[in-house]
């Protein structure tokens, strides 16, 4: 198995960071019950704390610290990582490999961090795959500079990332309701697990925050562990983060993957009796259950992947993908765009769960909206003094990003305007490759 890094960064990366290795010692510890420290485990932890394992490898039973997570915490403010470290993971992670200073960035170039790092690993690391999840801002987001930092950060991922996966807010409260909406619904016998990140002791939603933070977090941490699973534990059909690259981004720059994950019950900690299989590959393309707001089965596919976990045979997937085929367009050069990948282990509790990833136009609407958002700022040049104080900054920095931006979505234009030609009418498109 291949041995990957978790790089995070910022609060809300730092925060998903820390649901996903929770997460993810639950699944070893659930898989590994005689806590060996075996391939599996090595891929996403090391360990360091040899005086605990015995001839055989065995670590002894609650001396979880010897397991050091492959992660890198790094922050402009010391909070979140000091959170943390109080909390019961405090000692899976190296205290060498936290990075937090004490001033903050006021919500103003945060994600320049981010890409700025993107950038050094590319030039360190040239032959590693970098995939960033990439949280979007919501029309109604809270601050009000969101709309640059997306722009300025998006032209560094358009250029140093391998694959993105654009994730919005909004998206992920709509998620959480509907799971809300079940729980409360009566109409299912289901049962709330107990210490549920995503339902309260008394079964609704945590109404003292005005958003439930802990539960979006914990849908993305489920995107992780998706996406990882096969890098993490055995499968009759595995598929690495490399193959994802190497299968779903056929031109460089059209790299952003929209997500989806169903059922929506395994990510709530939620006990609901399981739904027939083939309608959890429906769901996978319905809008309902996109970590984006977007509609993939009404826009062009380039590619796409189906990530399964749990008692799921291939026949299943073969079956679903000619199922679904004809309702799904896909361009005209890819019609057999498909990827696939199948990992014994479930989700803690339940018995299979599916990731899906498009490479697909329905993300193009995202862009243009934050775009329209952009100009509507930086005609009033509303702001820009916070970013123009910072050493390096120039204005030149903001058109060159909505430049970017505005290519890329010309892009994605011109797949688009191939959807009702002909095929041999189809003329060669230009995006760079």
């Amino acid at each position: 198995m291949t041995q990957s890094v978790v790089v995070q960064v910022g609060q809300c990366g730092n925060q998903i960071g820390c649901c996903f290795w929770d997460l993810a010692l639950r699944e070893h510890a659930a898989v590994n019950q005689k806590g060996i420290y075996d391939e599996a485990i090595s891929s996403f932890f090391r360990n360091v704390d040899t005086r605990v394992a015995g001839d055989s490898g065995s670590i002894s039973k609650g001396k979880i610290c010897s397991l050091k997570a492959r992660a890198v915490l790094i922050d402009m403010e010391e909070g979140v990582v000091n959170e943390i470290l109080q909390g019961p993971l405090r000692d899976v992670f190296d205290s060498k490999q936290l990075i937090t200073d004490i001033s903050g960035s006021g919500n103003n170039t945060g994600s320049g961090l981010g890409t700025f790092l993107l950038k050094v690993l590319e030039d360190e690391f040239p032959e590693v795959y970098r995939f960033v999840t990439s949280i979007y801002p919501s029309s109604e987001d809270d601050v009000i500079t969101s709309p640059y930092n997306s722009i300025l950060a998006m032209k560094e991922l358009n250029e140093h990332a391998d694959c993105v996966l654009p994730i919005d807010n909004q998206s992920l409260f709509d998620i959480i309701s509907k799971i809300d909406l079940v729980v409360n619904s009566g109409k299912l016998d289901t049962t709330v697990k107990p210490k549920s990140l995503v339902i309260s002791s008394a079964g609704a939603l945590k109404k003292q925050q005005k958003k439930p933070f802990d539960a979006m977090n914990n849908i993305v941490a489920n995107l992780l562990l998706n996406l990882t699973s096969s890098a993490r534990f055995e499968g009759s059909l595995n598929m690495d983060l490399n193959e994802i690259s190497m299968n779903l981004v056929p031109f460089p720059r059209l790299h952003y993957l929209v997500s989806s994950l169903t059922p929506l019950y395994t990510l709530a900690d939620v006990n609901i009796p399981p739904r027939r299989l083939d309608q959890m590959f429906s769901d996978a393309f319905s809008k309902d259950h996109q970590l984006i707001r977007a509609d993939p089965k009404h826009s062009l596919y380039l590619a796409c992947a189906l990530m399964v976990r749990g008692n799921v045979q291939i026949s299943d997937l073969r079956r679903n993908i000619e199922r679904l085929k004809p309702s799904l367009q896909f361009v005209s050069w890819n019609q057999e765009g498909w990827k696939t990948s199948l990992c014994s282990v479930p989700p803690v509790g339940h018995s299979h769960s599916l990731l899906a990833l498009a490479n697909n136009t329905c993300v193009k609407p995202t862009f243009v909206e934050l775009r329209e958002r952009f100009m509507r700022l930086y005609k009033k040049k509303a702001h820009l003094h916070h970013y123009l104080q910072v050493e390096g900054m120039e204005e030149s920095c903001f058109t060159e990003a909505v430049s970017s931006l505005s290519a890329l979505i010309q892009e994605y234009n011109q797949l688009d305007a191939t959807k009702s030609m002909p095929v041999p009418d189809i003329p060669r498109l230009s995006i760079a490759v």
